[in-house]
């Protein structure tokens, strides 16, 4: 049988942020599958059954928990520990929509943020669709992103007049500050990658954007730097994980 399947944008941590597609796809679906990344994020997984709580309508729905593996950080090559990584959940993921859908059902994948922005949940969904191993279809629901989040919070606009904007990771980061660039998003930064940045830019940092737990940091980078690594350091002890962002952006006239 074809396994119908939506993957839902849910915003970056505020449940205002949810669209009203997104609402009439919580309202679709039969079967939710949220994921359990330890005890220290059980506060992801709630927020999760939160929002069902919240917005689905007059419809009965059920909950399929599901543990995700711990990615091997110490893989030889980056790119072929995220693929062992991916191929381990996608065999999680194979299962569950094997055994937990009946006919006719829809299920659905709660995404933090934005799908299409660096989250792997679409990724795994080809990878089981080229297999063969499945009969599935799938549908993608935008969210708000933690990009658009953060300039919001700060009432910036991403981008300089005539400049390009690059997205990247905090381990691209390290490598150098892209060329070409005048403003530069950095997401998955585990490791304060900006206190390397020689560059002369201003920093807008946030974490657990568009929450009650919010922190927002921006000015010069020199003179923000070890505010923010303390900042963020004391927040994670805090609560046990974080999620932040921030855009660097060269200082006007350079």
């Amino acid at each position: 049988m074809k396994r119908n399947v939506l993957v839902i944008g849910i915003g970056a941590g505020n449940p205002d942020y949810i669209t009203v597609q997104a609402i009439d796809a919580l309202n679709r679906a039969d079967v939710f599958f949220i994921p359990n990344k330890g005890a220290e994020k059980e506060e992801l997984a709630r927020l999760r059954r939160e929002i069902c709580d919240r917005f689905i309508r007059d419809r009965t729905y059920r909950m399929v928990e599901f543990d995700v593996p711990v990615r091997e950080k110490a893989s030889a090559s980056y790119r072929g520990g995220v693929a062992d990584w991916h191929a381990r959940i996608g065999d999680i993921y194979r299962g569950m929509l094997a055994d937990e859908m009946q006919d006719g059902e829809c299920g659905a994948f709660l995404v933090w943020g934005e799908p299409a922005l660096f989250d792997s949940t679409i990724r795994i969904l080809d990878a089981i669709n080229a297999s063969q191993a499945l009969d599935l279809d799938f549908e993608i629901i935008p969210g708000i992103s933690s990009v658009q989040a953060l300039a919001a919070r700060h009432r910036i606009a991403l981008n300089l007049i005539g400049e390009p904007i690059a997205i990247t990771t905090g381990r691209k980061l390290a490598e150098g500050f892209p060329e070409n660039a005048g403003s530069v998003v950095v997401m998955l930064d585990g490791e304060n990658s900006f206190t390397a940045v020689e560059e002369d830019v201003d920093i807008f940092w946030g974490a657990y954007l568009g929450t009650e737990d919010e922190i927002l940091v921006s000015g010069r980078l020199r003179e923000v730097s070890e505010e923010i690594t303390r900042v963020r350091k004391a927040a994670r002890q805090r609560k046990g994980w974080i999620m932040d962002t921030y855009l660097l952006r060269r200082t006007r006239g350079d």
